[in-house]
């Protein structure tokens, strides 16, 4: 019972500048109580201060939880992640020059848990070549006053990027039941996450590791094979009150995101006929059968929900980067966990294997797309939000299939008589000259020979020969007045332009089963 100890003790083991190391995907796995606790002791005392924080995915509600606790002025100096977009007070901090910041590929952040669990230095990878992460950009870093944290490097003849190697000084991990020998199971978290190598990788370090539970059990008394981290690993156990304990950013308990049970799924209701449906249609086109495939949020998750509604969905087998195969991505504030996954492995060895080229096809979403076919969806102007699973996902991938429409603010359309009419034009091209950060490179897809498409609801694009090539329009656009004229720069022209498919602008469609098994 020596390891039991208060959320305000835990608190107090935090020393000033410590490097410390979250589990976290959303709100999924996060130790919330530890956060509060934390935050609680440096707002009454002031320490403690100047933290280095880690951690891989996404991690807040975009209001106060999660790496809200630690977007405090003076409690951290340093941030290192895969996304802040879902902790805004902590993000105004970074771009006030007042936090240091990396935002690397997320599976990055995962791997380099992992070689620092077995003292392996940093990260040799090809991951970010040619994006915002390659030191002939940015190098990852968010502003002004960060350093250097990744090189490139050539090693037998071939481009690398080295992600200099992290210390973790407190490891904050959660599970479900931990034994009195701190022995820590995961049965009613819906994702494993980083929980093992961040417990590694801190004792190694010669660092400690608190761990938040649901439950307490007796010494001795858990399944083995249901035992994801020892209890050698673990120096402190917190309890966690249910509403610090959330599976999602909203659900406390739903026993189908966790392998208790599967619950049966009500029927799906279809999408409103609208410029989504049409971009998920028009996307979905791209699929085949009994394809691995991962689909992204915004406007990527139509693609999901046009195959649930032909029926499709068990004809392909879905993916979530966090470590789901199989199953239904939830959706909204649920993501990124999964309802009735097949299977759930830690959240590295699911980029082991999209990294390895696991991946038929991806869909995500295209905030930017510029004349070299790269892809931003990490940073607009004064807005960092980081690049999440994106760089591992659209650069490993057979087949990278980008969704969004042509135009964004304010846009208004009317899908019906087998096209879509725009009735307000967006203020803001997405289509543009340079994009501001480079999230996906176009052009190492293109010597990479990757098949790259950019699917809006007006016109689809190629990646041809390293160009971005126009190669459908819907029917009745007129191709320069609809199209190219709202664009920032002139895309070639296929000779063989067609029309996208009247059908997918139709109110009832029906026919992508019967497509797709034509393909096979």
């Amino acid at each position: 019972m020596a390891k039991i100890i208060t959320p305000e003790e835990s608190a107090a083991l935090v020393k000033d500048g410590a490097h410390v190391s979250w589990t976290t995907a959303g709100l999924c796995g996060f130790p919330e109580e530890l956060a509060i606790a934390l935050e609680n002791r440096f707002m009454e005392t002031g320490h403690p201060r100047d933290l280095w924080n880690m951690h891989s995915c996404g991690c807040g509600d975009w209001k106060t939880r999660g790496m809200g606790h630690v977007g405090n002025e003076g409690m951290s100096i340093r941030h290192t992640a895969a996304h802040i977009g879902e902790a805004p007070k902590l993000g105004k901090l970074i771009l006030e020059n007042k936090v240091q910041c990396h935002l690397f590929p997320q599976g990055v952040m995962a791997h380099l848990f992992r070689n620092m669990a077995g003292k392996k230095g940093g990260l040799l990878t090809k991951v970010g070549l040619g994006t915002y992460a390659d030191p002939r950009r940015q190098g990852g870093k968010i502003n002004d006053i960060t350093p250097d944290g990744v090189e490139l490097v050539n090693f037998k003849g071939e481009e690398y990027l080295y992600y200099h190697p992290l210390t973790i000084d407190v490891a904050m991990i959660r599970g479900t039941i931990c034994d009195e020998d701190g022995n820590m199971t995961m049965d009613e978290e819906p994702l494993f996450l980083e929980a093992l190598h961040q417990a590694m990788a801190a004792k190694s370090n010669g660092g400690i590791v608190i761990a938040q539970v649901k439950y307490i059990a007796k010494a001795k008394t858990l399944n083995p094979k249901a035992v994801k981290v020892p209890g050698v690993l673990v120096d402190y156990i917190v309890v966690g009150k249910p509403e610090n304990h959330l599976q999602t950013r909203v659900t406390l308990n739903d026993p189908s995101m966790d392998g208790r049970l599967r619950k049966p799924l009500s029927r799906i209701d279809p999408m409103p006929l609208d410029e989504r449906k049409v971009v998920g249609r028009r996307a979905a086109l791209e699929l085949r059968n009994n394809a691995c495939v991962n689909m992204g949020i915004g406007m990527a998750d139509a693609v999901a929900a046009v195959a649930a509604e032909e029926g499709v969905s068990d004809d392909l087998l879905m993916t979530i980067e966090l470590g789901a195969f199989g199953g239904v991505p939830a959706k909204g504030m649920d993501f990124p966990a999964a309802i009735n996954p097949d299977c759930l492995i830690d959240h590295v060895n699911m980029f082991d294997f999209y990294d390895g080229g696991g991946l038929d096809i991806c869909f995500l979403g295209m905030a930017q797309c510029d004349v070299e076919g790269n892809i931003n969806v990490s940073k607009f102007g004064p807005k960092v939000v980081g690049p999440g699973g994106f760089v591992n996902i659209s650069s490993f991938a057979k087949k990278a299939v980008f969704c969004g429409t042509l135009t964004a603010g304010g846009a208004e359309y009317e899908v019906k008589d087998g096209t879509i009419k725009i009735q307000k034009e967006g203020k803001i091209q997405k289509f543009v000259q340079a994009n501001e950060h480079v999230t996906f490179s176009g052009q190492y897809a293109a010597k990479k020979g990757q098949e790259v498409v950019y699917v809006t609801e007006r016109a689809v694009f190629e990646l041809v020969d390293g160009k971005v090539t126009l190669v459908e329009i819907a029917p009745g656009m007129d191709v320069e007045k609809d199209v190219i004229a709202h664009m920032g720069f002139r895309p070639e022209i296929s000779p063989n332009l067609k029309e996208m498919p009247k059908e997918i602008f139709e109110p009832e469609w029906g026919e992508l089963k019967g497509i797709l098994e034509g393909k096979a």
